[in-house]
C-alpha cells in the first residue's frame, strides 16, 4: 500500500479575515499526520479537487511548486523507508519530514500549560486549580517512568491504548476513583487543545478515548438533622467552634474556601434592608447574594469579638479545610449523625433541606450558590423530587395502597 499525501484547508482555524491554514495531510494503513505547510488562503483561491492553488500570478506558481515538492519529499521517504525492509509507520514518515524539528514533548507542553494557569491565578484560576494541574503533570509522570526510560514522550505517540493504560494506572495504582481520574484526563485533553491551538499536533486522541464517570450521590442532611447538631449542647471549644462553622455554611450554602475569606466587608445590606452576604465565588467567580437567615447571624454575632476574628479581619475563625472534614467525624459521632459530614454536604443541606424543599424557587437557588449554569442546581432539584417521591410512597403504604373516592 502506497502513502497518500493531499493538501487541505483548515477551515475550524479560520482567522478573523477569511484567512484559512493550509495543512498537508499524509495517510498510511489508516493512521495520518498533519503539518502545517507554511500557507494561508481564502477559501475561493483554493481548489480541493486539482489541490492546486487557483491563479497564473507569480505568487501562485511559487506555492503551487512548494507544494509539489512537500508532496514529491514525503513520496520519496516512503519510498527509502520501504526499500530499507524494515517496520515503519506514518509517524516515522512525519519525523524524517519534520527533520530537525524535534517534535514537542507530552510533558514539555504541561509545563506551559502549568506556567499559564500559575500566571493567572488569582485572575482566571485559583491555587487549588494550579494545585491540582500540578498533581496531575505529577502522575503523568509517575506513569511515564514506568513505560520508558525518558521523562517525556511526542506528542504524537500518545493514543488510545496509552490513555487508556494511564487510566487504568490512576484507578489500580493510585488508587483514585473514577470522578477523581476524570480530572486528570481533562487537564490531559487541555494539553492536546492547546497543542492542537499551536499547531504542534492535528488530532486529540481523546477523540477515541473517553473516560468513564460515576454519577456522585450528594449527601445531604434534612432540616431536623441540621437543627439537632444546631442545638446540640457541646463542652469541648473545639468541636463547638466546627459545629457553629458547619451550621454556618448549612444556613449560607458557601464552600469552605469563601468562609476562609468571608469579612465584614461581604455583609451589606440588601434591598430589603436587612443583611445579605454579598461575595465572588473562587471556583467561578460569580457573584453570590445570600439574605443572612438568623441561624447564620446568630453564629457570626457568637464570634465578633473573638481574638483571631479581630486579628485577621474575618467572621469567623476558621481550621484547615483538612482540620475540619477530620473534625466533622467526630461531630457526626456526637450529634448521633449517621451520614458522612464534610463542608459539601453543608453546601448541599442549604441547596436541598433549606431552600428547595422549603419553597425556594431553583433560579433563586442557583444565583446564591453562585453556579454558572442552571443545570448544575438542577442535581440539587432530582434529589428533592426523588426525596418527595420515596415520602409519598410510605404515604401510600400507611393508607393502605389505593384510596377509594
Amino acid at each position: 500500500m502506497r502513502v497518500a499525501v493531499c493538501f487541505q484547508l483548515k477551515k475550524s482555524k479560520m482567522r478573523t479575515d477569511g484567512v484559512s491554514p493550509l495543512y498537508v495531510r499524509c495517510t498510511l494503513h489508516g493512521q495520518r499526520f498533519e503539518v502545517a505547510t507554511g500557507f494561508a488562503l481564502l477559501t475561493d483561491d483554493w481548489n480541493e479537487t486539482k489541490q492546486l492553488v487557483k491563479g497564473r500570478t507569480e505568487e501562485v506558481k511559487i506555492i503551487n511548486n512548494r507544494l509539489e515538492k512537500i508532496r514529491t519529499r514525503i513520496q520519496d521517504i516512503y519510498n527509502q523507508l520501504e526499500s530499507l525492509g524494515e517496520s515503519f509507520d506514518v509517524i516515522t514518515i512525519k519525523e524524517k519530514f519534520l527533520g530537525n524539528r524535534k517534535e514537542k514533548g507530552l510533558i514539555e507542553v504541561f509545563d506551559l500549560v502549568v506556567k499559564d494557569v500559575e500566571a493567572k491565578v488569582g485572575k482566571d484560576y485559583s491555587n487549588g486549580t494550579l494545585k491540582h494541574y500540578k498533581t496531575s503533570k505529577k502522575r503523568l509522570l509517575e506513569f511515564l517512568k514506568r513505560r520508558t526510560p525518558n521523562a517525556d514522550i511526542a506528542l504524537s505517540k500518545v493514543d488510545f491504548g496509552f490513555l487508556a493504560a494511564f487510566d487504568l494506572f490512576l484507578k489500580t495504582d493510585k488508587k483514585v476513583m473514577p470522578n477523581t481520574a476524570l480530572t486528570y484526563h481533562k487537564h490531559l485533553k487541555r494539553v492536546y487543545n492547546i497543542a492542537i491551538s499551536l499547531g504542534l499536533v492535528s488530532k486529540c486522541p481523546y477523540d477515541s478515548f473517553k473516560p468513564t464517570r460515576n454519577k456522585t450521590n450528594r449527601e445531604f442532611l434534612t432540616l431536623q438533622e441540621l437543627e439537632g447538631i444546631r442545638n446540640k449542647r457541646i463542652s469541648i471549644p473545639r468541636m463547638d467552634l466546627v459545629r457553629d462553622i458547619f451550621v454556618f455554611a448549612g444556613y449560607t450554602g458557601l464552600s469552605f474556601c469563601e468562609l476562609e475569606k468571608i469579612s465584614p466587608t461581604h455583609i451589606q445590606k440588601g434591598i430589603d434592608g436587612k443583611d445579605w452576604i454579598f461575595i465572588y465565588r473562587n471556583k467561578t467567580e460569580t457573584r453570590c447574594a445570600i439574605p443572612l437567615l438568623p441561624a447564620a447571624s446568630n453564629v457570626l454575632k457568637k464570634y465578633e469579638n473573638h481574638p483571631d476574628v479581630l486579628l485577621n479581619n474575618t467572621l469567623l475563625p476558621i481550621y484547615t479545610n483538612q482540620k475540619m472534614n477530620s473534625y466533622l467525624k467526630e461531630l457526626a459521632d456526637i450529634c448521633g449523625i449517621q451520614k458522612k459530614l464534610s463542608m459539601h454536604v453543608a453546601r448541599h443541606t442549604f441547596a436541598t433541606s433549606v431552600t428547595l424543599t422549603n419553597g425556594v424557587p431553583i433560579e433563586t437557588v442557583s444565583k446564591m450558590l453562585g453556579h454558572t449554569s442552571l443545570k448544575t442546581t438542577q442535581i440539587y432539584a432530582r434529589i428533592v423530587d426523588t426525596k418527595i417521591s420515596n415520602e409519598m410512597d410510605q404515604l401510600q403504604k400507611k393508607l393502605g395502597g389505593d384510596v377509594g373516592v
